[in-house]
């Protein structure tokens, strides 16, 4: 196990060193910069006259090292990130990109894994009870749902919840976390409850599509398991039926469903990042598409690298829980 991570990981390097590559050229190929931004500002809303809002434009880059060629501005990024961890400087929100990191990764990251656990619970439960009774009432609803689920846009389904909530139900408090009169105080129960009467749109609508797409593989897995001939065996000892679909149906049935855990974290970060922007919540989706519209490369290509991370270690764990959930596979070669 330990010599399958050490590999892993190595081989991870080169793989985020070619991505951080791929990803600084294509987020620098539009024309324009944050100096343009500055400019534009200055025309639009500060009134200085356009050659003197092109020379400020110009100091600004020159200051911030603008106009050193792509590939010095490249190396400029990723040896702070290598020798001190540091990630640049934000021209946006004017301070260092760590500290955007830190303060949009986490919520981020916990509103994608309740959803995640959600939607693998709900989806897999789900999935169970129609493959068990196939063609049934029960089977045809739960259909339906992941047919919904897979099928209604992420962002449609939130500007939906969106109007709802602003222009029919009268809700005020749209793109935070928690109420005004919650700001500041210690963590307690009220303020949980304050926090899931915010967020629960973003939740629900992540874990609607993940719900849908499990339930769906689950189905199909396990009507697929249960025509096996091991399973007509079981049954043919007299094991009761749920044992032979709980102890030896579902764990084979949920092999494609593990494995998928590769992908689902940052699968889930995207999902929660079209719903956070439409509800305009400090997380990492907003972050990326106002530092995409300004130009500020260090803030997007920097989250785009953590989304890569993230994608390398779900792979990983995808791969552990593959070898806890049927021993028969083994990890780097090993035959013992």
């Amino acid at each position: 196990m330990l010599r399958f991570l050490v590999f892993r990981i190595l081989g991870a390097i080169p793989l985020l060193f070619l991505l951080s590559v791929v990803t600084f050229a294509i987020i620098q190929a539009p024309p324009g910069d944050y100096a343009d931004y500055i400019r534009s500002m200055l025309i639009n809303q500060g009134g200085v006259r356009p050659d003197l809002a092109e020379i400020q434009a110009q100091a600004y880059r020159e200051a911030n090292g603008l106009n050193d060629p792509l590939v010095m501005q490249y190396f400029r990024w990723i040896t702070g990130i290598v020798t001190r961890f540091d990630f640049g400087h934000s021209l946006y929100y004017n301070k260092p990109v760590g500290n955007v990191i830190a303060e949009r990764l986490p919520p981020t990251i916990a509103l994608a894994l309740v959803c995640h656990l959600l939607a693998s619970f709900l989806g897999i439960g789900l999935g169970i009870i129609a493959a068990t009774r196939q063609y049934s009432w029960a089977d045809t609803l739960l259909g339906i749902i992941s047919f919904l689920g897979m099928t209604i846009p992420r962002f449609l389904l939130a500007i939906v919840i969106l109007y709802v909530l602003v222009f029919r139900m009268g809700v005020n408090e749209i793109g935070n976390f928690n109420s005004a009169y919650w700001g500041g105080q210690p963590w307690g129960w009220g303020r949980f409850v304050d926090l899931v009467s915010h967020v629960w749109p973003v939740i629900f609508i992540a874990t609607f599509g993940g719900l849908a797409y499990n339930m769906r593989v689950m189905r199909a897995n396990l009507l697929d398991v249960l025509n096996s001939q091991y399973v007509e065996t079981a049954r043919a000892k007299g094991l009761p039926e749920g044992a032979v679909i709980m102890k030896h149906a579902v764990p084979n049935a949920l092999h494609p469903l593990v494995a998928y855990q590769g992908v689902v974290l940052p699968y889930m970060l995207t999902g929660e990042i079209e719903v956070a922007i439409v509800f305009g919540l400090a997380t990492v989706g907003p972050a990326i598409v106002g530092s995409m519209a300004v130009g500020d490369v260090f803030v997007t290509a920097s989250f785009m690298l953590v989304l890569a991370a993230t994608l390398i270690i779900g792979n990983i764990i995808a791969d552990i829980l593959l070898v806890a959930l049927d021993p028969r596979i083994r990890l780097g070669g090993n035959k013992e």
